[in-house]
């Protein structure tokens, strides 16, 4: 059975918590003059609405806690890596073309551009972890289903992050393009490993009603992760990179399958 009372008191509380969580970023993003501090943010996010649906839903016990772990492993090891891989540099290229050309204070424009659009897809792609955290028991098989696709996306998103972090670190392949295991099935497989861990999570919230119904909130990951803030501003950076554009004919571009010839 569904509480739609629950569901307004995660949901309200799940907002507050991503929009402090924003408005914390934003100010920390000033200090070191870098929007790029918001990469490590968008997964401490989820883990924040996810600890706000556990403990302010009264759904399924069982599955506010497997959506709590699950989220909390994606999030932290992404956080991490994110911290990790950004620690010590300026800014990523990708919010320098985005903020580009804006005239204002570059605060406001970056809440305006960044943070607010991140904070509000933070929330609306979390919403079947609110859903599911007023939900009834559910469908236990559709669970397990959902938890085996998302533990197929992590292992997918953390070797792939780890294969390029240690191509990355021998000198050898400076300025070379990395197409190497995953890296040559799939030119993003981080972003492919993303999606699947975001499907699998809104399964398990599909498996009790009205988890189902969420369905766009994968679909607006997807989106994000394929055609607005990641594979495809990636490209646009790295397509002037020598040898890209003979991995692009040869690799996928976002679905996993065989190198061609």
């Amino acid at each position: 059975m569904f509480d739609g009372s629950n569901f307004l008191a995660v949901t309200g509380f799940s907002l507050l918590a991503v929009v402090l969580l924003m408005v914390a970023t934003a100010f920390e993003g000033h200090r070191q003059g870098r929007v790029s501090v918001v990469d490590t943010t968008w997964g401490l996010g989820f883990v924040v609405v996810a600890a706000v649906a556990g403990v302010v839903g009264d759904g399924a016990g069982w599955r506010r806690l497997a959506l709590f772990v699950v989220v909390a492993l994606w999030g932290l090891r992404l956080a991490w890596h994110m911290h990790q891989r950004n620690s010590g540099k300026g800014e990523d290229p990708r919010y320098a073309e985005m903020l580009s050309g804006e005239t204002g204070n570059p605060m406001l424009v970056a809440i305006r551009k960044v943070y607010a659009i991140q904070g509000l897809s933070v929330w609306f792609v979390s919403l079947p972890i609110q859903v599911s955290a007023a939900s009834g028991r559910g469908v236990a098989p559709v669970a397990v289903i959902g938890l085996l696709l998302w533990l197929v996306g992590v292992t997918f998103e953390s070797l792939g992050d780890k294969q390029l972090k240690d191509f990355k670190a021998d000198p050898a392949n400076k300025g070379k393009v990395m197409d190497r295991g995953l890296w040559s099935w799939t030119r993003h497989p981080n972003y492919f490993g993303d999606s699947c861990v975001w499907w699998g999570i809104w399964l398990v919230a599909a498996s009790a009603w009205p988890g189902l119904i969420t369905v766009l909130s994968p679909v607006a990951m997807t989106y994000f992760l394929v055609f607005a803030t990641g594979a495809r501003l990636l490209e646009k950076h790295m397509g002037e990179r020598p040898g890209y554009a003979e991995y692009r004919q040869r690799t996928s571009y976002f679905l996993p399958r065989p190198p061609r010839r």
